[in-house]
Parts: C-alpha cells; structure tokens; sequence
C-alpha cells in the first residue's frame, strides 16, 4: 500500500508515539519522527526506514524538517503528561506543552499541513460534575497539567491549521516508562513483576477508566484518513474501575501475593473520571476496542521478552 502522506509525529519514539509509529509504517506511510530522546527510545523504532530528527523542540531549529520532508501531516505527542510534575514545575510545563505547541503549530501553518492532530487529556475536565464526561462538560482543570494542555487546544483551535484533538483517558501499554508520570497500570505492573510493594493513594475506590496504547495508534490511524477535521473528541474505554478492583484484576493476572500498601490521597488528583466515547463512536461505529484483560496479560508477557 503506497501512501501520499509524510506524516511528521512529535514524541515519536515514546510510549505512544512508537507505537502509532511502527503500524504506520507498516502501511506504507512515510514516517518522520522528531523526539529529543529525553523519554522516547531509539529501540522502540522496530523499522529500519524511519527518519528521526533528535531535536528539542524547545530550544532546536525544528523548521529544518519541514524544509527537507514535505511534511503533509502531523500527531502531535510530544509532551509533560505528569500531574505531579506539572506543580512541580509549572513553567516546565508550560514549556513543553503550551510554547512548544504554538512552534509547532507556526510552522504546520507555514507549510500548510492538511491535518494536525494533538493528545490532549481529561484533566482538562478538572472535577467532573457528571460521569460519564461527554465533550460539552465544562473545562476547568485543576493542576498545571491540566491547564497547558487546555491552552495548547485553544492555540490549536485559533491557529487556522486543521485539527483533531483527542482527549484521552489513563492510558496502558507496552513501552511505557515506569516513572512519576506513568499510569497506574504501567506503576503496578513493575511493582508486582519485582514483587515489590503496590501503593494506592487514597482508599482505592476512586474510579478511573482506561484506554490501550493499540486502541490509541488504531484510532489515530483512521483519523489520519478520515475526512473529519476541526472536531474534539474525548477517546476512552467508556468503562470505569475503582483501583482497588484494577489491583484485584491484574493480582490475579501477576499471580501477585502481597496486599495493597494504602498511602494518603493526593490533592491534585481527581477522584473520578470516566470519559464519555459516544461522540467519537457515531463517527466510527465499527471501530473495535482491544480488551482489557487480554491487554494485561500482552503487557505482562512483554516483560519477559525485554529481560
């Protein structure tokens, strides 16, 4: 399959990026990544044909990819996606996900990208006044993260650049760093492969739901050849799970003996969000999620093969 696409994905050696990646390639799209390998990983890349510029997007010339690749389009995955870290260091933050984004965003402009499309989240919502979250809940995030990632969506939309932005839930998945930023999945599942203690902030019946790194290459995949443009769309399993039941879930998949260590709730955190997925499934009707079970265990037996 020949494709007259060049798509350029920012963060493209990351957990997400790489994997949206590798399945593009396989079909036949020109892939250019661009990631300052802070996080990404050369050996994420499973292709030999990649074109990776190594650039900071902050502090590099990042036109000179534009200039030699013809670049048609754009996913956008290069971010800060930490809660923690984001009051941390805000400015930081703000850097990556608001300034960066606007460089980006001139230069999709200037050589009039067909399609850009950006990983926004659900922190955008802040505290949800109703479950499951749809498009039209008001915005109002409550943690720096939360509030870059909305001003990048507004730059976005004021930008003139045909655009998708999808907001997604907690997301899973091979490659993901374990790290502060990481999902709780990716967090459990690195402790119960060292049998080390699992912590859960706060009583572990807050709800979340959660979305595979498969689900979001796949999706992002048919938005690249769908006609849509100018639209938001929230991406999520539309399930919810209390992490206490996530924990009993993916004990039994681990075959994990020791109990829970219960540690105080965190403030910039949200007690419960689930993601509403009906706007995004009377555009694609047929689209099959992976499931949740299956994708545990696929994550488990991927440990085994990078030792």
């Amino acid at each position: 399959m020949i494709n007259n696409k060049n798509i350029l994905i920012t963060g493209g050696a990351g957990f997400i990026g790489s994997t949206i990646s590798n399945k593009l390639m396989d079909d036949g799209y020109k892939i250019i990544i661009l990631d300052n390998l802070s996080v990404g990983k050369r050996e994420n890349l499973t292709k030999n044909a990649y074109k990776l510029y190594k650039l900071d997007m902050i502090k590099d010339n990042i036109e000179v990819v534009f200039e030699k690749e013809h670049i048609t389009h754009c996913i956008h995955l290069a971010a800060q996606t930490s809660v923690s870290e984001s009051s941390k260091n805000p400015f930081y933050d703000a850097q990556m996900n608001i300034f960066s984004s606007i460089k980006l965003l001139e230069l999709c402009k200037k050589y009039d990208i067909r399609k850009f499309i950006a990983a926004s989240t659900a922190a955008v919502y802040g505290t949800p006044q109703y479950l499951p979250i749809d498009e039209n809940h008001s915005v109002n995030p409550i943690s720096p993260y939360g509030l870059s990632k909305l001003t990048m969506e507004n730059y976005i939309k004021m930008s003139g650049v045909p655009y998708i932005i999808f907001r997604f839930s907690n997301t899973y998945g091979e490659k993901q760093n374990c790290s502060q930023g990481s999902g709780v999945i990716t967090i459990f599942h690195n402790a119960m492969l060292h049998n080390d203690d699992v912590k859960i902030y706060g009583d572990g019946n807050q709800i979340r739901d959660f979305i595979s790194v498969d689900d979001i290459s796949n999706i992002c995949i048919k938005m690249l050849d769908s006609d849509l443009k100018n639209e938001t769309f929230n991406f999520s399993s539309n399930q919810g799970i209390t992490i206490n039941e996530l924990f009993n879930k993916m004990k039994k998949i681990y075959d994990y003996k020791k109990f829970p260590v219960y540690l105080p709730a965190r403030k910039e955190e949200i007690r419960d969000s689930i993601l509403s997925n009906k706007k995004i499934m009377d555009k694609f009707p047929n689209f099959k999620y992976k499931n949740f079970e299956e994708c545990i265990q696929k994550l488990k037996s991927s440990a085994k093969g990078n030792k």
